[in-house]
């Protein structure tokens, strides 16, 4: 058997406006509750499973994307008017980068985790 990533929880405050969140962003369906968690499946079967806590770590997701998605998830970023950034330390807000010949920026959840979205990888 090999060794895959199956799914992760994120903490949130309220579990069903963070995974409507995200869904939006990246075009996914909210999965239906799972116990105490509210699932949001990606298409590699990895699940971010959505968990309401009274304290919220920040943690960090990238998410690689098509361009066709990245486009799409970028739209949906403009007209909600959240802000983006170009790296993950928030200091360039409103570019892009271009890392490895590809598209990617960063932007925060309503929990504060920093999100990112990227075209391709090293």
């Amino acid at each position: 058997m090999s060794v895959e990533l199956n799914h992760t929880i994120v903490g949130a405050r309220d579990k069903h406006a963070s995974a409507r969140f995200l869904a939006g962003i990246l075009g996914r369906e909210v999965g239906e509750p799972f116990g105490p968690f509210t699932p949001v499946v990606l298409d590699n079967a990895v699940t971010l499973d959505y968990l309401t806590l009274t304290e919220v770590r920040p943690q960090h997701y990238a998410f690689l994307v098509g361009d066709e998605e990245f486009d799409a998830a970028f739209a949906r970023i403009q007209a909600s008017g959240l802000t983006y950034w170009a790296d993950p330390g928030h200091r360039a807000p409103g570019e892009l980068n271009h890392r490895w010949g590809g598209r990617g920026l960063y932007f925060s959840d309503p929990d504060g985790h920093n999100m990112e979205i990227l075209t391709r990888t090293p």
